[in-house]
């Protein structure tokens, strides 16, 4: 088996990444509010030997709720449930800097990393919109720079908050009743621009030290902070040529910030549409793609650019999108579907059926070999660490996958037969980071 191995990762929403996998026939649409859906899907992942299971999250009601199937849990809350009927794979959740306080952060995500045995992941994001902060007594939200900057200095309180237990600071003597030495338990008595933070956590050292670090932005500011903090990037790329750049140029920025590139993964997204036959698997596309509802892809569009193209003829060419640095929300985003738009020239409505399966994430229609192949070329030809995995339909393209194209990569000598380890970390390779508190 190859020293390099590969890193998957199950990206868990609803019955399926399609925008109109709901209304499939191969889908039950009232699982998105079923708790056993989801405790078989991160079984079905444990059982493929991924490295970790992931649920997006926001703070509003995206979308048309009339042509949409909304989701029902809160993903700590969910992740929490999943690790009750799981032993390995590991547990990413996400949670905004935009709208809650590190110290409630850091907690939560410290009870999950102990509920788990050292298993959980925070997916970092800024939250974007305007709608969301419109939930938090706000009108509108805060710019794309000052979002980062307050990012960095929340995640700075965080890790503070996790390091102020230090390794060895329980003592766990009956006998002489001491249970912590608090010349190991601090205080980080953090004040600057956004928070001003007491602590120490009131809650004992992770098992993990801290919860692993994942960040999902990849607009400049992203790709910055990444660098400087990410542990894994989950990112979106349509060709290889450009998510050979990307992962260039982030681990490049991760050797100048002094860390190790070695010690960031780059997880793109793709969408597997599987068949036994590419004609199996191209007559599914297509079936999904047909149920799409222009009006709500329209408006969905809409709402990702910031610039509305309510009305325009569907059968005609995309209007011309104006530059990013004039968009405030999901930049990187914004940049991809521009290229596509510049690359390719389709007409909305080709468009909307590019992005109705992964919303920019590449989308792989094929047979189990086809979508073996595309992630072996992206893996070997430095374009990805591993990938962040997103069925069209759920449950059934997880369990094709675990079942036809894992197998495959197997035998390839690509990814793992058994775990090797028991925490996220130990799956990603990825070491326990130093206690900023520790003299050793």
């Amino acid at each position: 088996m190859s020293q390099r191995q590969l890193h998957l990762n199950a990206f868990l929403m609803g019955v399926g990444h399609h925008e109109a996998a709901w209304r499939h026939p191969r889908t039950e649409p009232g699982l998105v509010a079923d708790v056993r859906h989801f405790q078989r899907l991160a079984a079905t992942a444990e059982r493929g030997r991924f490295d970790s299971v992931f649920l997006a999250d926001g703070v509003q009601l995206w979308g048309d709720v009339r042509h949409s199937a909304a989701g029902a849990f809160e993903p700590l809350t969910l992740l929490t449930a999943l690790a009750g009927v799981t032993d390995h794979v590991g547990l990413i959740a996400t949670a905004s800097t935009g709208f809650t306080e590190p110290f409630n952060l850091a907690r939560w995500f410290s009870s999950l990393d102990h509920i788990s045995g050292g298993r959980a992941g925070w997916n970092i994001v800024t939250t974007a919109s305007d709608r969301s902060a419109q939930n938090f007594n706000r009108d509108v939200n805060a710019g794309h720079r000052e979002r980062y900057e307050r990012a960095a200095e929340f995640l700075d309180v965080v890790t503070a908050l996790w390091d102020s237990w230090e390794p060895g600071a329980l003592v766990l003597d009956p006998g002489s009743g001491v249970f912590a030495d608090p010349r190991k338990v601090h205080e980080i008595n953090h004040r600057d621009r956004f928070f001003q933070v007491r602590g120490p956590l009131n809650a004992v050292r992770c098992p993990q030290g801290r919860p692993l670090l994942v960040q999902a932005g990849s607009s400049d500011d992203g790709m910055a902070f990444a660098a400087a903090h990410a542990e894994a990037v989950f990112t979106a790329q349509q060709t290889i040529e450009d998510a050979q750049a990307f992962y260039r140029d982030l681990k490049t920025r991760v050797a100048n910030s002094g860390r190790d590139p070695d010690h960031v993964l780059v997880l793109p997204g793709v969408v597997p549409v599987l068949g036994s036959t590419g004609q199996e698997a191209r007559r599914l596309s297509d079936e999904l793609d047909d149920l799409i509802v222009p009006s709500r892809a329209v408006g969905r569009l809409s709402e990702l650019l910031a610039f509305d193209l309510t009305g325009h003829p569907l059968d005609g060419p995309v209007p011309p999108l104006p530059p990013a640095d004039r968009v405030d929300g999901a930049r990187s985003r914004f940049r991809l579907i521009r290229d596509l738009v510049a690359r390719e020239s389709p007409t909305l409505r080709q468009l909307l059926r590019r992005l109705g399966g992964g919303r920019g994430h590449k989308v792989v229609v094929g047979t189990p070999e086809v979508v073996a192949d595309f992630v072996e070329s992206w893996f070997r030809g430095g374009a990805a660490d591993g990938f962040n995995v997103m069925p069209a339909l759920l449950p059934s393209g997880l369990d094709e996958f675990v079942d036809h194209v894992v197998p495959l990569l197997r035998r390839r000598g690509l990814f793992r037969a058994e775990y090797t380890g028991r925490t996220l970390r130990e799956h990603y390779g990825l070491p326990e980071p130093r206690n900023r508190y520790s003299s050793v």
